[in-house]
């Protein structure tokens, strides 16, 4: 008797549109940078469980040096202007940029530590000093549930009848599906955000819906559940495997060490799989991870996993969204260097 997998449970813990879209996707290379834009309308949206609207995704190799955080700030910026563009803002237009998470959790302080290297003048166009080139903005950190008791969109709502902003600007922390996506994926989109969804702690959302204004949403995924780790692994072992199937009589492969096989275009048969890993081995990609949800959660040990050095890429990310930001929004100003 087959082994029958209870999905009634499952949830795939990942905040990105690109995960969960098969197809529709319009995809733009920048060298070694790629772009997927993706538009979701309300049927397509609901099957998926996201709002309707524009999802950006910019995926990139790294951004810890400065030449490359160069090369990957002037895609975003020319990407976030597609979303900026549609608002039409002009010189005395607000704009409230807002970071959620929560600055004591590493993986989670994306939010906070942009708004720390945000350029704000709100406070110099209220008193008649802001120069021209550079546009109003406020920043906000409205902290997390946990800490203040109030629900996040609530207060961003009282504060936006407040300020009355023309757009609002969201930044928070993601989670993915896949490993290969951890701190090398920008999304951005139109359709706002529920702070929380992709670890299962679903708060109100953040959307033009909720606030009455303009709301893109800014994010990098910093976390990946333990189903989703183990799941990546085993397809990572079949893919050594069939590697080192095709390069064991190579005398050149003996020479190399470390050798990245996911560089590779390289095929497993189907036999190979049933051999190394028996019945998990006829399964597909997404019914392996299904599995292994079904194993990890009950016993609570499906733990969401950020990677050892994320207190130094974080800072990076914080900079290089900060400096778009500030450069999308401000036409005087260039750039910095970390």
């Amino acid at each position: 008797m087959g082994h029958e997998i209870d999905l009634k449970n499952y949830e795939v813990h990942t905040d990105l549109a690109i995960e969960l879209v098969e197809s529709g996707k319009e995809n733009i290379k920048y060298e070694d940078i790629k772009v997927t834009d993706i538009i979701l309308d309300s049927d397509n949206a609901q099957k998926i469980n996201k709002k309707a609207g524009r999802y950006i995704t910019i995926e990139f190799e790294d951004i810890t040096d400065y030449e490359n955080k160069e090369k990957v700030k002037k895609v975003l910026n020319k990407e976030l202007q597609k979303l900026i563009k549609p608002v039409s803002l002009n010189d005395n237009s607000l704009v409230l940029i807002v970071g959620l998470g929560n600055r004591k959790s590493t993986p989670d302080s994306l939010g906070p530590l942009v708004i720390d290297k945000v350029l704000v003048t709100n406070h110099l166009a209220f008193y008649n000093q802001l120069e021209a080139g550079f546009k109003k903005v406020a920043a906000f950190v409205p902290g997390v549930m946990g800490e203040t008791g109030i629900e996040t969109s609530d207060m961003l709502y009282n504060l936006v009848n407040f300020l009355k902003p023309d757009l609002v600007i969201t930044i928070d922390a993601l989670a993915a599906s896949s490993i290969e996506r951890l701190n090398k994926t920008i999304q951005m989109t139109d359709a706002g955000i529920n702070p929380g969804s992709g670890v299962g702690n679903k708060r109100k959302e953040i959307s033009k819906d909720t606030l009455k204004v303009p709301v893109i949403a800014i994010g990098v995924p910093t976390v990946v559940d333990a189903s989703s780790i183990v799941s990546d692994t085993i397809n990572y072992m079949y893919k050594h495997f069939a590697y080192s199937k095709e390069n064991y009589d190579n005398p050149a492969s003996k020479l190399q060490i470390g050798v990245n096989y996911l560089d590779k275009s390289i095929n497993i048969a189907e036999a190979d799989k049933k051999n190394l890993f028996g019945i998990v081995g006829s399964l597909s990609e997404t019914d392996i991870k299904h599995l292994v949800f079904e194993v990890l959660n009950p016993i609570g040990y499906n733990l969401m996993v950020t990677p050892k050095e994320e207190d130094f890429v974080i800072e990076k990310l914080a900079s290089l969204i900060s400096d778009s930001l500030n450069q999308s929004l401000h036409t005087k100003v260039k750039h910095t260097i970390d």
